[in-house]
């Protein structure tokens, strides 16, 4: 990042207070400035000495407080963006109306920087009128909603009010730096992994969860794109927590896949083919379970070469296009980027982000690091960090490159 904003995060009294800790780790990580501001009542679920340890930053609770000079009005100046997670129904109720009776609220009221909060409460509460009234002039005044989501409440209740992912927090203040530099433009992702039926209730797979793809999905759609997730047996719960207008096409196989892709692909601008797919299927798909024979030793599966979507996109695309692919290679970091930069000469696409698998690394919920080459296999960049951190890098890489 290269010029350090500053993030304040709010935190209301709700349960949920907890996994506030891990958005702002995540916050400071990515190299924002972060001041926590907790009502008073929050203190009870997470106290100040780990809100202090997690930011760097004194904690203030009430304009009293500082003692260096640093108050509500310095505070709220330099702001870049407010988020509040949770928000509580309370905490809500006196943003709309004003009341600044603690030093989040006063920061909030003398801000001129975007707000996102992140509601959590039980569903009943949610659903209160006042609360949906709330909500709307919070909304006509421009603040930005982050959930809640639907899943198991405190009170052991299940319904919507839950507070959104802390992945999905991110996200969306990540977002709020990049708003607009991707405004109208036709994206196309894909992501997952393809499954190749080899019977009614088999099928040739891989590890992939998809997760890297939705979250390089999402950061266009946050930035204004217009975007088409190719989604490859993916879970719904990380396909809900996608910004709505995102297009969603299941494409579970290699084929399907394949054929989405050329249908979709002369409308947009770019297109990042993030997805695992099978380099082979099945030559006969038999139509009943394949059964184990008793006395055999040795089963044998005829296998052909999928199409090559990736190198397919590359070889149609137009000057005013960019093409994107992934090398999800194995072995060492060296062996990694020497078959990644083969590949990258070898298929054609405009960049190839180089990522190091295998039991343990790169798919799922883990920190990776990829390195991204051009045509020549030529390093453009080099990344760290989680999946959210990482999609908000190659996104701004990807704009850097467009014809």
């Amino acid at each position: 990042m290269s010029e350090r904003h500053r993030v304040i995060v709010g935190v209301g009294a709700g349960i949920a207070a907890y996994k506030t800790t891990n958005v702002v780790r995540a916050l400071v990580k990515a190299g924002f400035d972060v001041w926590v501001i907790p009502t008073p009542d929050s203190l009870k679920m997470v106290g100040e000495v780990t809100w202090q340890a997690l930011s760097g930053h004194p904690v203030y609770t009430q304009v009293d407080e500082p003692k260096s000079g640093v108050g509500h009005i310095e505070l709220a100046r330099d702001a870049s963006a407010i988020v509040v997670a949770p928000a509580t129904a309370d905490l809500l109720a006196r943003i709309t109306h004003g009341i600044a009776n603690d030093m989040l609220t006063n920061v909030i009221l003398a801000a001129n920087c975007p707000l996102l909060v992140a509601p959590a409460m039980h569903t009943s509460m949610w659903q209160n009128a006042s609360t949906r009234d709330n909500v709307q002039t919070l909304q006509d005044r421009g603040v930005r909603f982050i959930g809640p989501v639907k899943g198991a409440l405190s009170s052991g209740d299940q319904g919507i009010g839950r507070m959104a992912s802390e992945d999905t927090i991110l996200s969306e203040v990540l977002g709020v730096f990049a708003s607009g530099s991707w405004q109208n433009q036709k994206i196309l992702v894909s992501a997952g992994g393809t499954r190749e039926p080899l019977d009614p209730v088999r099928f040739l797979g891989n590890r992939s969860s998809g997760r890297f793809g939705v979250e390089i999905a999402r950061q266009f759609a946050l930035q204004g794109a217009k975007v088409t997730l190719l989604a490859a047996n993916i879970e719904s719960s990380l396909l809900a927590s996608l910004p709505a207008d995102i297009t969603v096409i299941p494409t579970a196989t290699a084929a399907q896949m394949h054929r989405a892709a050329l249908e979709h692909f002369p409308t947009m601008q770019v297109a990042v083919m993030a997805a695992a797919v099978a380099d082979y299927q099945p030559v006969e798909f038999q139509t009943q379970k394949i059964k184990k024979i008793p006395g055999e030793n040795q089963f044998s599966l005829q296998l052909r070469p999928t199409a090559d979507i990736l190198a397919d996109l590359a070889s149609k695309k137009r000057t005013d296009q960019l093409v994107a692919g992934f090398a999800a290679e194995t072995g060492s970091w060296e062996q990694v980027l020497q078959l990644g930069q083969e590949k990258a000469r070898r298929k054609g696409a405009d960049i190839i982000f180089i990522n190091q698998v295998g039991e343990s690394a790169g798919f799922g919920d883990v920190a990776t690091k990829v390195c991204a080459v051009d045509q020549q296999g030529r390093q453009i960049g080099q990344f760290a960090g989680d999946k959210t951190q990482l999609a908000n890098q190659l996104v701004a890489l990807i704009r850097e490159q467009i014809p």
